[in-house]
C-alpha cells in the first residue's frame, strides 16, 4: 500500500534570535493513504474554483490570516465565513493523520546551546518515527512512503536530504534501521510554484498547532477542528511531540 506523508514548517529553527512572540519551531505532517488523496485534492480544487475562479491559488496560512494577495476578498466579513467554513469542512472531513513536533526554542537551547542538533533535524527524527509507528500499527504486508518537503533553497535541501539518508540507513533512537527500511521510505522535494495540495494542507494545519503549543489555554478554534486527526496511540495524541 502506498502513503505519501507532506512535510511543511512554522517559524524558523534559528536559536540565535529567538522571537518571544512565536518562540517554537513546528514541523507539521499530513499522511495520506493515496487511495484518498484524489478526493482530497477535488475538494481543494472546487474550493479555489469557488472562491478565485481558477486553480492557480496557493493557500498560505500567513496570507489568508493577513487578507494579503489574492485573499484581499476576505476582508469582506461574509465571504470570509463562508470560505473558513469550506476550509475546515475540508480539513475535518478528508481522511489522513498529523504527526507533528514542536520545538520549544527557548528551552531547547537553554539545554542544549549550539550542542544540540538543528531543530529541523531533530524534528523530521520524531516526525519519521512516529510514522513508521502509525504504518505498523497497520499490519501491513507491504507499505511505501513518499515524503514530500517543500524545496527550500539548494543548501538546506541538500543538509536536509543528508539528514533524512541518516535517519533511513541508521535509524533513529526508537527506531531500528530494520524497521525503517520495513517501510520503504523515499524522499522528494516540491517548488512551492507547483500548487501542490497536501503541502498547502501542511501549510494550513501548522500554524493552529504552533499557538497551541505556545499557549494552549488560549482559544483555538482551528486546533479544536483538527486534533481529532493527530495520530493516537493509546488514548494520547502521540502525533503532536513536543521537545523538550
Amino acid at each position: 500500500m502506498n502513503f505519501t506523508f507532506y512535510l511543511d514548517e512554522c517559524g524558523d529553527q534559528g536559536l540565535m534570535r529567538i522571537d518571544a512572540g512565536f518562540p517554537v519551531f513546528v514541523l507539521c505532517g499530513i499522511l495520506f493513504d493515496d487511495r484518498h488523496y484524489a478526493a482530497f485534492c477535488e475538494s481543494i480544487d472546487a474550493c479555489k474554483n469557488d472562491f478565485f475562479g481558477h486553480l492557480n491559488v496557493i493557500l498560505h496560512s500567513r496570507d489568508i490570516r493577513k487578507c494579503e494577495k489574492e485573499f484581499c476578498i476576505l476582508l469582506n466579513d461574509a465571504v470570509k465565513r463562508r470560505f473558513y467554513k469550506n476550509i475546515n469542512a475540508i480539513i475535518s472531513e478528508n481522511p489522513y493523520s498529523i504527526i507533528t513536533a514542536a520545538i520549544d526554542k527557548v528551552a531547547y537551547s537553554s539545554k542544549y546551546a549550539s550542542a544540540g542538533p538543528d531543530p529541523y533535524d531533530i524534528a523530521l527524527s520524531f516526525v519519521i518515527e512516529r510514522m513508521v509507528f502509525l504504518l505498523e500499527s497497520l499490519k501491513l504486508k507491504t507499505k511505501k512512503v513518499l515524503i514530500v518537503i517543500e524545496k527550500r533553497g539548494k543548501k538546506e535541501d541538500r543538509k536536509l536530504a543528508e539528514h533524512f539518508e541518516i535517519i533511513r540507513s541508521k535509524g533513529t533512537y526508537y527506531v531500528s534501521k530494520a524497521r525503517m527500511g520495513n517501510c520503504n521510505i523515499e524522499i522528494e522535494f516540491r517548488d512551492k510554484k507547483e500548487n501542490v495540495a497536501g503541502l498547502q494542507l501542511a501549510d494550513l494545519i501548522a500554524y493552529p498547532i504552533a499557538r497551541r503549543v505556545i499557549d494552549s489555554s488560549a482559544e483555538n478554534a482551528a486546533f479544536e477542528i483538527l486534533q481529532n486527526k493527530i495520530y493516537q496511540k493509546n488514548g494520547k495524541q502521540y502525533g503532536l511531540k513536543i521537545f523538550p
